[in-house]
């Protein structure tokens, strides 16, 4: 059976060429990698899931004081059945929390990127949410360094691109499967529908259940994990960009079969946006013979980000 490889990403410091050639390799395959060698603390991982989950663990009314209604759930926290993976039938079986980049309350981008929420009741949940957050951010621009080698960029093609981007540490809390939150009696068996992700890339640490599946040559593929590898996939923004040399793949969470589907699931996957003002036009070095130019209109990431939403019932 075919395995998503996992690589390790201090190689692009010491076998740089083997490295960005074998991560080339594996994304235009599955769309998908796994990164280790990242070096992100796991006390900062550990803490961040602890955080996270003392939240969740709050009641309902509590978490509602920081739901930011017609926001789209872009800050803040979203409850469960809300999010509805494009044309299915189904809402997802998950609540979330967003939280976004700091930035300062006079750029540019201030209208589409509001000021991050911090809810009081959960102590470090700030220290640590935002410490994950740049720490993943940090990691995402060292894949996108190899990325962009791999396609005849310059090594910091990405950095002017993605240095105020939009991006999303979103914190997720899958309740236990029961009759009453999801069965084939009661809806799918799917904690989150097939989907592909919005962004450029997403970058998943530490999920805590197996579950996860990735769709390669019309088969689901589990994706599992070892040691302190981060999942790290491609997502549609990044597929336009390289006129598909890097695929957006199809990606969904079901239940698994086992006692861990009465167990709750939490999963903390970190989207690396473009800032929203870098349009999606195809690259050159992305255009060839065999692989032609698949867009003829211009949009940008904020335009692009917006129409999705609306696809998948956030706004």
């Amino acid at each position: 059976m075919k395995n998503v490889p996992t690589l390790d990403i201090r190689r692009y410091d010491t076998d740089r060429d083997a490295f960005v050639a074998e991560l080339g390799a594996a994304y235009r395959e599955f769309g998908f990698c796994c990164i280790s060698g990242h070096g992100i603390a796991r006390e900062l991982i550990d803490g961040s899931y602890n955080v996270f989950q003392r939240f969740f663990a709050l009641p309902t009314e509590t978490k509602m004081k920081y739901h930011v209604a017609g926001s789209g759930g872009a800050r803040g926290y979203t409850p469960f059945k809300v999010e509805t993976a494009k044309d299915s039938q189904y809402a997802d079986l998950k609540e979330f929390w967003h939280i976004g980049r700091e930035i300062p309350r006079d750029s540019k981008f201030a209208d589409v990127m509001p000021p991050n929420l911090w809810p009081s009741e959960v102590p470090g949940f700030k220290q640590y949410g935002y410490g994950l957050y740049e720490a993943l951010d940090q990691l995402g621009t060292r894949v996108l360094r190899a990325l962009a080698l791999h396609i005849d960029q310059p090594e910091n093609f990405f950095e002017d691109k993605t240095d105020v981007g939009n991006s999303i540490l979103r914190p997720i809390h899958y309740p236990p499967i029961t009759r009453d939150t999801g069965s084939d009696e009661h809806g799918p068996n799917v904690r989150a529908g097939a989907h592909e992700d919005i962004n450029f890339i997403t970058l998943l640490v530490g999920a805590s259940a197996e579950g996860l599946e990735v769709l390669s040559d019309g088969e689901w593929l589990p994706i599992t994990t070892e040691g302190d590898a981060i999942v790290v996939n491609i997502g549609d923004m990044l597929q336009r960009l390289s006129n598909h040399v890097y695929p957006s793949t199809s990606h969904r969470v079901v239940n698994p079969q086992n006692e861990n589907a009465r167990k709750p699931r939490y999963s903390v996957p970190f989207f690396l946006h473009p800032n929203p003002d870098v349009v999606l036009d195809p690259l050159d070095s992305c255009i060839t013979p065999d692989n032609p130019r698949r867009y003829d209109t211009s949009i940008n990431s904020h335009e692009y980000l917006l129409q999705r939403l609306r696809e998948i019932k956030l706004i």
